[in-house]
């Protein structure tokens, strides 16, 4: 099994947009010494107080600075905000600055009116499937130089490293994106932690809309990632503690409190109780939104998730009120799952 990380970059209590970045770099760091295989940046608009990621190809800049090996990318670029050759544009830097390992994460999320309207933003478009799918492939196409001589792009260049293109990924968490993914023929990562109850359909609707395309970045077979919000400590005990967060923010989110985050304590306090550890074995179809567990429960949940979907990498996502527990969990679930660490000079 291979394990990837998804980092948003929440902003600290008490703390800045500068701590949130310091963060993350610390994170994307031990992500590369601890073995996984890929570190992804997130994009939210107009939440700075308490999420600070909302330019992944900025971050990514640092972040190809501060690595040697690990896979850089974004989770995900958000294309119904931007015009594609930019978007290619920005990958094409990132790809010199880390020449062949770039993954350009391409998605689509509305945020707040007024975020959308500060972004002049379309929120109303008549077929967006058709739209976002269009989008998707200019990107590749301005990426791979793969507009043919006498279109109005051909003569466009696009900064490059020699090493190969960033490879594109179809992001979301619906059905329609994957089938999206599928009959264009690129890799897609599910967003479990967003909408859990859909990542087997998604799977499967991208498999049976799977087309092998001529167009470039594509691959022969279908190859997915599923992203999940998984914490990990000591003992099961320990990491529902932790989970709580998690579970009391979604409550939060429901409420309309969007990006916020309480301590442990607090969100214990808020839930009524400290969760149930989650089970070591997860009934047919019973997909949690968060899940939590010891390193060796927590290896075995997510090998039964991997199994259902039938991918061989996770991505993992949490919520945790200290970046120090985030740290931790990541070095828990990587000894746990047996990842080999990367030699550091």
């Amino acid at each position: 099994m291979e394990l990837s990380v998804v980092d948003l970059s929440p902003v600290p209590r008490g703390g800045t947009a500068a701590d949130a970045y310091a963060n993350t770099i610390t994170t994307a760091r031990q992500a590369e010494r601890l073995g996984y295989s890929r570190f992804w940046v997130a994009e939210h608009h107009g939440m700075g107080e308490t999420l600070a990621g909302t330019t992944p190809e900025v971050l990514l800049g640092r972040l190809a600075g501060e690595t040697e090996s690990i896979r850089l990318g974004s989770g995900a670029v958000l294309l119904n905000h931007y015009s594609p050759f930019k978007v290619a544009e920005q990958f094409g830097a990132l790809d010199a600055l880390a020449p062949g390992r770039i993954d350009a994460g391409l998605g689509r999320a509305n945020g707040s009116p007024a975020a959308d309207r500060a972004l002049g933003t379309d929120r109303y478009v008549e077929n967006p499937d058709e739209d976002h799918a269009e989008k998707i492939e200019a990107v590749v196409n301005h990426l791979y130089d793969q507009y043919p001589d006498g279109h109005p792009y051909s003569k466009l260049q696009i900064p490059a490293s020699g090493n190969g293109p960033p490879v594109p990924w179809v992001l979301g968490s619906s059905p329609s994106s994957a089938a999206l993914a599928g009959k264009l023929g690129l890799r897609y990562c599910f967003a479990a932690f967003i909408r859990p109850q859909f990542a087997t359909e998604a799977f499967e609707e991208y498999r049976n809309q799977f087309t092998p395309s001529r167009l470039a970045g594509s691959v022969e077979e279908p190859e997915g990632i599923v992203a999940v919000n998984a914490v990990c400590a000591p003992t099961d005990e320990e990491a529902a503690r932790l989970r709580a967060v998690a579970e009391a923010s979604f409550q939060r989110l429901q409420r309309g409190v969007v990006g916020t985050r309480p301590s442990v304590e607090t969100a214990i306090d808020e839930l009524g109780g400290v969760p149930e550890p989650t089970p070591a074995t997860l009934d047919a179809g019973e997909w949690p939104r968060a899940i939590s567990g010891s390193p060796e429960t927590l290896a075995g949940l997510l090998e039964q998730l991997s199994d259902r979907v039938g991918v061989d990498e996770l991505m993992i996502q949490h919520v945790v009120d200290e970046h120090e527990k985030g740290l931790r969990s990541h070095e828990l679930l990587a000894e746990g799952v047996g990842l080999q660490p990367r030699i550091q000079n």
